[in-house]
């Protein structure tokens, strides 16, 4: 009780609210009111093959862009459980992490629409006669075009923690539990939060295949921006695409104010550096820190947490008993047994599922011809990834490393991200037809649209992150042109650009279903490639032809990452971590 009493000695003066107090009360009760209207008309009765309609008039924009955005936010939540417990596990066990992370590569390229064909039925068995079992598909679709980036980047800020914090840690003899919200977490929440700005954008590109889906001849569609725009689309609307990308934006620039543009402020105390460039500022956080009753309720919060990261269930463990376990270096026989025999189990299992269910009824000459389909598309993947990070690269430690530059680059790069490639589809459309452009090569620059993005935020980040020290070091040393970049700037955000690729390339397989396959009214064109065999059979309803097309995906893109990608990524952890 007595550490609360310094708070209550404070009521006399800080719980007299002023301008500041009911100007924050007004933003947090019209977010909490427009929220809980989208959450009402989630729990509404639904009959399967029930048509919801869809207007595409100016006026239900407003509606349906709340409904979209809760949809998109309670995915992220989800998102960062998912990323801090997940990621965490990786970095610890090396056991684990050798098997979470490549099959994290391997569900990040999985196809949203194979996500949609195994949970749509499942949710809707779930949540009988309720909108609760779509909006649950929805929500599942676009968390998991959400979590893969987020989870890879907060694995790689876990194991590239400085050694000082750690050494600091064991001096103050903090437990893993303290070490991971005092330490842990707070060095890596700089580029979670800017993973969690590009997991929302992500959500954004992949919405119109959440909120209208086509599943066995079976037409489901959810009140939302990305219903709008499919609809858009089928009916050639030019001015309801017009009205859908004025809502994203004002969406955008919203939830980037109110939300993101606070935590980002909020997060620059986390850098790992004695002296900080001027960070972005936030309106929101100003006014926050300038209220009385609400600075009341922070301090009680943050007293709150104090209580949760020092409670003493999870303080027993001893600096001692750390240092005895990090000292066991190897493992009994026994334990190495089970775990390759646990490993060599999930392989079999696999096998006797893709044989049972997919490659009994599917002949070996289709199987091959969808491999080579795979390899279309990894070759279209390979060379967009290239090109974009020879044009992000630069661009993005330019602005990482002028915190002026990057607050408004920021919401830019957010809005450009999220733009759906499906309204650049009457674009491609006419200009394909027009000048007979071979669409094998034109319809590639769409799989990338949305995805070239993780390159850009990931590099901001990490040149956003490099200390104040080593830029000054930088300076002392007279280091300019090449030589500056080659010995300095490139290192230091090698490791953000291996993961941000990493992720831009999963994106981009995932992109193909989008891009491979393009309708603008009754044109239709298509690509050859694996995207486009997925997508022509989810439509038909054909689910032993698109597990094979997962798998098939599943297949080139581990081969990929274990040949290339990891490769690269331990290089760039063990070479060029600054930390």
């Amino acid at each position: 009780m007595k550490r609360y009493l310094p708070i209550f000695s404070q009521l006399n003066v800080t719980l007299i609210p002023n301008i500041w107090d009911i100007l924050a009360l007004m933003i947090v009760m019209s977010l909490m009111l427009a929220l809980g209207w989208a959450a009402a008309h989630m729990a509404l009765p639904f009959h399967l093959g029930q048509q919801i309609p869809i207007s595409l008039s100016i006026s239900a924009l407003p509606g349906y862009a709340l409904q979209t955005t809760l949809r998109m936010f309670i995915a992220l939540f989800f998102s960062f459980v998912f990323s801090l417990s997940v990621a965490t596990v990786a970095a610890k066990s090396e056991r684990a992490g050798k098997l979470i992370i490549p099959i994290i590569d391997i569900l990040q390229s999985v196809p949203i629409l194979g996500y949609l064909s195994i949970t749509v039925a499942g949710f809707i068995a779930l949540f009988p006669n309720s909108m609760l079992g779509p909006e649950c598909a929805a929500i599942f679709a676009v968390f998991t075009s959400q979590v893969w980036n987020m989870t890879l980047s907060f694995y790689q800020s876990l194991r590239t923690v400085p050694k000082e914090l750690v050494e600091a840690g064991h001096m103050y003899q903090l437990s893993s539990w303290q070490k991971f919200w005092r330490i842990e977490a707070p060095f890596g929440m700089p580029g979670l939060l800017w993973n969690a700005m590009m997991s929302m954008s992500g959500g954004w590109f992949f919405i119109v295949a959440a909120e209208a889906i086509s599943v066995a001849n079976q037409n489901i569609t959810l009140p939302g921006i990305g219903s709008y725009i499919a609809l858009a689309i089928d009916q050639r609307s030019i001015a309801a695409i017009f009205y859908s990308i004025i809502t994203m934006l004002i969406v955008i620039a919203l939830y980037d104010q109110l939300l993101f543009r606070p935590l980002v402020s909020w997060s620059e105390k986390f850098k790992y550096s004695e002296m900080t460039d001027e960070g972005p500022q936030s309106w929101v956080l100003d006014i926050l820190q300038r209220t009385r009753f609400l600075h009341l309720i922070g301090i009680g919060l943050q007293r709150l947490f104090e209580s949760f990261v020092n409670f003493p269930l999870f303080c027993k463990k001893s600096y001692q008993g750390e240092s005895h376990a990090m000292a066991e270096t190897e493992s009994s026989l026994l334990e190495n047994m089970l775990w390759y025999s646990l490993v060599f189990a999930l392989i079999a299992g696999l096998i006797t599922f893709s044989w049972h269910f997919i490659f009994r009824y599917i002949p070996v000459a289709e199987t091959f011809h969808v491999f080579i389909l795979g390899g279309f598309t990894a070759v279209r993947v390979f060379i967009l990834i290239i090109l974009c990070s020879f044009i992000w690269l630069p661009i993005g430690i330019w602005v990482g490393t002028r915190p002026y530059v990057t607050q408004y680059v920021q919401p830019i790069a957010q809005f450009l991200a999220a733009f759906p490639a499906n309204l650049f589809f009457p674009i491609f459309v006419v200009l394909i037809v027009k000048y007979k452009l071979n669409v094998e090569i034109w319809t590639a620059p769409l799989m990338v649209l949305g995805t070239q993005w993780y390159i850009l935020f990931n590099v901001i980040a990490g040149a956003s992150a490099i200390p104040r020290e080593l830029k000054l070091a930088a300076q002392n040393m007279q280091l300019k042109g090449w030589v500056k970049w080659k010995r300095f700037l490139l290192p230091a955000v090698f490791p953000y650009y291996i993961t941000g690729a990493i992720t831009a390339a999963g994106g981009s397989w995932n992109a193909s279903i989008v891009a491979e396959v393009i309708h603008w009214g009754n044109v239709t064109l298509q690509a050859q490639g694996l995207g486009a065999y997925i997508t022509l059979n989810t439509s038909a309803g054909n689910f032993t032809h698109i597990a094979l097309g997962v798998v098939v995906m599943c297949v080139w893109v581990t081969a990929i990452n274990l040949l290339f990608w990891r490769r690269l990524y331990h290089f760039a952890e063990q070479r060029y971590n600054l930390n």
